[in-house]
């Protein structure tokens, strides 16, 4: 009652209307609340708007987004039409991990009701027999009422859907608060593929761009992929940085349309308000491209040709590597007494998961990595790329073709960068 206990002062939530609200006297409905272990009632008042003349219930989204956090964070739950749900049970759906579904958080509830309804129960019967005990004439008790039925699963997906709505202004403060000077935007079609009911079909692609902590700026769905139909993605995140006076990014990866004849590619395009905008095409799909040119992945000679085709491309940071090379020297004497070790030595016992963790990698540079590669394709184009049984690993043609197409991309994809 936020208005008759609170003395809280309430407009009308009308959009028209500026009226305030005043006391009407008891809402006629209780609602039945869901909780952990039970059920309980909820009433609330009824406030009337001494303008338009409008009734509102005490408990309506309206009236608790005027309230302040201290008072509105009281409110114990959140109202569908016709049950309702306390919120230390839409916080178990919050933190949606594998394994904590909408079902499994029913499967719990039911057996939590279970359990607080046959305890109830007993205690009744007990009482029950304790008064027949001490009566000297028998007679008849009713049985314990029946436990009220549970709702499913997909009711519980509605409440937290409503918990999100509610909390949609929290969640889109932090999204706009999120920047970086180094972007990613990438497409897939993964998502899109699990739309259901209406929205399925209405889209082909979902588009998202993120930064280097690994978070997203912004994800959109379109009808097609590339830049066709990404303005106003690009309007919208400009204008975030624009109003939040924030620098404008300096890199952004993509995984095409990061080069043009005319110099002007069609991603800087779409950014035309960050000038200084260098776009480059991303590692990942410039290796994916080449292992399109194999006869099949299951080929016993794949992986060592995608590790090279790695090596061609990055290589470990140098200080990185003398840093990690002592501390490895100084782990095996310490620990393993092994002394006198050469550096050659040192280095064959340091594992791969060590590399990966202290070492930085970095692009090698376009002349480079061209030769590495070309040496790459020539090695495993021959002999030394066939197996057992004379398959051998890359399709001439096709391989041929991707490296003819992406010698353009040397430019844009192999300058020396610190990898993430």
């Amino acid at each position: 009652m936020p208005h008759r206990i609170w003395q809280q002062q309430l407009t009308c939530p009308q959009p028209l209307c500026t009226g305030t609200m005043t006391k009407a006297g008891l809402y006629r409905t209780i609602r039945r609340v869901l909780d952990i272990d039970g059920w309980y009632l909820l009433a609330t008042e009824y406030l009337e708007c001494r303008r338009c003349k409008k009734k509102v219930g005490g408990w309506s989204q309206g009236l608790i987004r005027q309230l302040s956090p201290t008072y509105s964070c009281q409110f114990p739950a959140v109202l569908t039409y016709k049950l309702s749900c306390d919120l230390r049970v839409v916080a178990q759906l919050r933190s949606r991990t594998l394994g904590n579904s909408a079902s499994r958080l029913c499967n719990t509830l039911r057996e939590a009701h279970s359990v607080a309804w046959l305890r109830r129960a007993i205690a009744y019967l007990g009482v029950c027999e304790q008064f027949l005990a001490l009566c000297a004439v028998r007679g008849q008790f009713s049985p314990p009422p029946e436990m009220p039925p549970l709702p499913s699963a997909v009711w519980l997906l509605t409440v937290y859907s409503h918990d999100i709505l509610a909390r949609l202004e929290e969640y889109k403060a932090r999204i706009t608060s999120t920047f970086g000077s180094i972007l990613k935007m990438d497409s897939t079609k993964k998502v899109t593929k699990k739309l259901a009911g209406t929205a399925a079909d209405t889209a082909a692609w979902v588009t998202n761009v993120g930064n280097e902590h690994g978070q997203v700026l912004i994800s959109v769905l379109t009808c097609s992929e590339g830049t066709e139909g990404l303005s106003p993605m690009a309007a919208g995140l400009m204008r975030r940085y624009r109003l939040a006076e924030v620098p404008p990014p300096q890199l952004i990866y993509v995984d095409r349309d990061c080069c043009s004849r005319d110099g002007v590619s069609k991603t800087a395009a779409l950014f035309q308000e960050w000038g200084q905008l260098v776009v480059r095409l991303d590692i990942w799909h410039l290796m994916r491209r080449f292992a399109s040119g194999v006869t099949t992945e299951t080929h016993e000679l794949y992986a060592p040709f995608m590790r090279q085709l790695s090596h061609c491309i990055f290589e470990v940071d140098s200080g990185d590597a003398r840093r990690l090379t002592e501390a490895k020297r100084s782990q095996l004497e310490g620990q393993h007494g092994m002394v006198g070790l050469t550096d050659a030595e040192v280095v064959r016992r340091i594992s791969r998961e060590e590399w990966r963790l202290h070492c930085r990698r970095r692009t090698r540079g376009a002349e480079e990595s061209t030769l590495l590669i070309q040496d790459l394709l020539e090695t495993f184009g021959g002999q030394a790329g066939r197996n057992i049984l004379d398959i051998p690993l890359l399709d001439a043609l096709r391989i041929q073709e991707i490296w003819s197409t992406q010698r353009t991309h040397r430019a844009c994809s192999c300058t020396p960068r610190p990898a993430g």
